[in-house]
């Protein structure tokens, strides 16, 4: 069928169908994606940030915990005015753009400052210079992530293409986190005789790699929004001014934001609980080898990247978003309770032939962790990846339901909860590590392995994300957006766009 214009001549894109669905190229939503991944890389960096608090700031376990838990919370409170102001942003540099830029520069100079400076003062000064930078820090953190969901809705409104969004996305945080989880053990590794992962040169090389990579990926983020940053995909197709009468009628009556909310708060706080010391103590200390980890990653990524892709592409452009969360939930549910079985029923040592290369034993444990990460992982990455997209959905649900396009409120709410729940994860690593008689530091190769620590880690890498993925569940049950909702809501939309832009024509 051939198409037709249905929109005024100067809002005419070459991308609208006959039914008023906007769609942006492939290579925009993929390039778009890095902007999630350009954050992740510090939160990658960050989370290495206890070996320095102390080993340079000079703080115990459950301070450096605590304080990091503080800063997510303090993440999460300066999100309703970085959100505030991407509503009333809409400026000859687009709506998001901005926010994308600064919050990148933020990130870069204040992470250097953090990492090349605090070590150099004064030992009575150094904790609370640490404390205000980190501050600063998170502040540019929450203008780039808040974008990550604000632009979802302007980017494309094709039931179809959305999801996308998240099969690129878990594509890009497996390759990342597996990526930087064997840079990291080489980098430490070559530090080991100067401190390794609390070393300083183990900081300054990791942050050069971080900034560099992390620039880049905004930049391509920026040129591929930039087609769409404009006020005729915003919403309505105008501007409309939001007050914080607004947001209070959004929060109360909006459901489907606040399920998106429990599902993507609690999922967060499982997935975040894995912390890097929590990898680290299951390979290197309880396995007994710091390469293995990289040596396991890199055998598990690229088949975890196509089967997190399938999932997405396949399920929730097929079935809708909601059922594909629910899918993903049910699936990870299962190999997550397998893999904690494994871990404490099995031996883990048996992962390797020589502790001190890592190289890998191909006996029954390798094997059976191998399929079940795999496995584990693409149902997991669906779950806890499609919550992006399905922003977007509640953003246009409340264009339906109230006449009000506030993508920012969107963001920086499913932000706020969502940093405000996850900033236990790091205590909760802490606390548990401290219970198993590592208050000091956490465990490395060569720390004693007890039964307590296999427990306390095991529960940590996977038992709280099962915690969080009954979570979706309850919340998928009173989520209002099934496809066939969507469906209505878009073809409401789109009625109310075109009446805003016949009378601004």
């Amino acid at each position: 069928m051939a198409k037709t214009r249905t929109l005024p001549d100067k809002f005419y894109d070459k991308n609208y169908e006959t039914n008023g669905i906007h769609r942006v190229p492939l290579w925009r939503i993929g390039c778009f994606a890095l902007n999630n991944t350009a954050t992740n890389l510090y939160l990658f960096l960050m989370n290495y940030a206890t070996y320095y608090l102390m080993g340079w700031v000079g703080v115990g376990m459950m301070v450096a915990s605590s304080l990091t838990m503080a800063m997510r919370i303090w993440d999460g409170v300066t999100d309703p005015f970085v959100g505030f102001m991407v509503d009333k942003t809409n400026g000859k540099f687009g709506k998001n753009r901005p926010f994308m830029v600064i919050g990148n520069i933020l990130l870069a100079v204040t992470s250097f400052v953090a990492f090349h400076v605090t070590h150099n003062l004064p030992q009575a000064v150094r904790f609370p210079f640490y404390v205000v930078v980190l501050m600063v820090y998170y502040l540019g953190y929450t203008c780039q992530c808040v974008v990550t969901k604000s632009a979802q809705s302007c980017l494309t409104n094709d039931p179809k293409q959305r999801p996308l969004f998240a099969s690129f996305d878990g594509v890009y945080n497996t390759l990342l986190f597996a990526g930087l989880a064997v840079i990291t053990a080489n980098i430490a590794n070559s530090f080991k005789d100067v401190g390794g992962y609390a070393s300083t040169q183990f900081f300054h090389t990791f942050w050069m790699l971080v900034a560099i990579v992390s620039g880049i990926f905004t930049l391509l983020a920026v040129i591929a929004i930039t087609p769409k940053d404009r006020p005729e995909f915003f919403g309505t197709g105008k501007p409309i001014k939001v007050g914080l009468k607004d947001y209070w009628d959004t929060l109360k009556n909006n459901r489907a934001i606040q399920m998106l909310v429990l599902s993507a708060s609690t999922d967060k706080l499982g997935s975040t609980a894995r912390t890097s010391a929590v990898q680290v103590a299951l390979f290197a200390c309880i396995a007994g080898s710091t390469l293995l980890q990289g040596n396991v990653t890199a055998l598990t990524t690229i088949p975890t990247c196509v089967l997190t892709f399938l999932c997405i592409s396949a399920l929730a452009t097929k079935f809708g978003q909601r059922k594909g969360m629910i899918i993903g939930s049910v699936g990870a549910l299962i190999g997550n309770g397998a893999l904690i079985a494994l871990w404490l029923l099995g031996d883990p040592t048996t992962m390797t032939s020589n502790p001190e290369t890592g190289a890998l034993n191909w006996g029954y444990f390798l094997i059976l962790y191998l399929v079940l990460t795999v496995l584990t992982g693409g149902f997991q990455n669906l779950a806890g990846n499609i919550v992006i997209p399905m922003t977007a959905d509640c953003a246009d649900y409340e264009v339906y339901r109230s006449g009000k396009y506030v993508p920012g409120l969107m963001g920086t709410l499913f932000s706020f909860v969502d940093k405000l729940v996850s900033s236990f994860a790091p205590m909760i690593a802490g606390a548990m590590f401290t219970a198993c008689g590592f208050a000091d530091h956490n465990p490395v190769m060569g720390d004693p392995v007890t039964m307590k620590l296999r427990i306390g880690t095991a529960l940590c890498a996977y038992g709280v994300i099962m915690i969080g993925l009954v979570c979706n569940l309850i919340a998928m049950h009173f989520y209002p957006l099934t496809k066939e909702k969507m469906a209505e809501i878009q073809d409401e939309v789109v009625k109310i766009k075109m009446k805003a832009m016949a009378e601004n024509a």
